[in-house]
């Protein structure tokens, strides 16, 4: 045996120096393994969890994404159809109030015309009488005048009243035509 210590002396290797550097170095990389390695390993392995719990939670929250976008969708579709009732509700409220607007305008028109007729009838009694008046007064007048003395007026309107009354009137005539 000791021509291999010497031989491995020759190539300039001390053996004991070398078995005792070889044990360090064994005791190191253990002492190492037990301290840095595994607590290394078990932070790149809490590393990974969390890495795959973000991409679970980004695939959790598009899916979610995706649905909410749905329903967003949905919703605006119902909004859309409800407006569009809205609309068409208004519309015919619109047109209802159009067609309520001309009846009450028509309604008016014909009071106003029947207020007008009414006034024109008024009017055409009053000049009616007018003229009876008129016309009593001048027969009066012109029988004075006929008969040269003055008679009693009053009693001449009453009988000229009479006789206006009892003759077929002007008005009558009008009404046949």
């Amino acid at each position: 045996m000791q021509a291999v210590f010497l031989d491995i002396s020759a190539l300039g290797f001390n053996l004991p120096a070398l078995i005792a550097q070889l044990i360090n170095f064994l005791l190191l990389l253990i002492v190492f393994r037990v301290i840095l390695y595994k607590p290394l390993l078990r932070i790149l392995d809490e590393r990974k969890k969390r890495i795959q719990e973000g991409l679970e939670a980004s695939d959790e929250a598009k899916r979610r994404l995706s649905q909410t976008e749905q329903e967003v969708a949905k919703e605006l579709e119902k909004a859309r159809q409800e407006g569009q009732g809205l609309i068409a509700q208004a519309q015919q409220i619109a047109a209802r109030i159009q067609e309520d607007a001309r009846e009450g305008a028509r309604h008016e028109a014909e009071q106003l015309l029947e207020r007008a007729r009414g006034e024109i009838q008024l009017e055409r009694d009053s000049a009616i009488a007018q003229l009876r008046r008129e016309f009593a007064g001048l027969t009066i007048t012109a029988a004075e005048r006929v008969i040269k003395e003055e008679l009693d007026p009053e009693k001449h309107r009453r009988l000229i009243q009479e006789v206006l009354t009892e003759a077929p009137s002007a008005t009558d005539g009008a009404d046949r035509r």
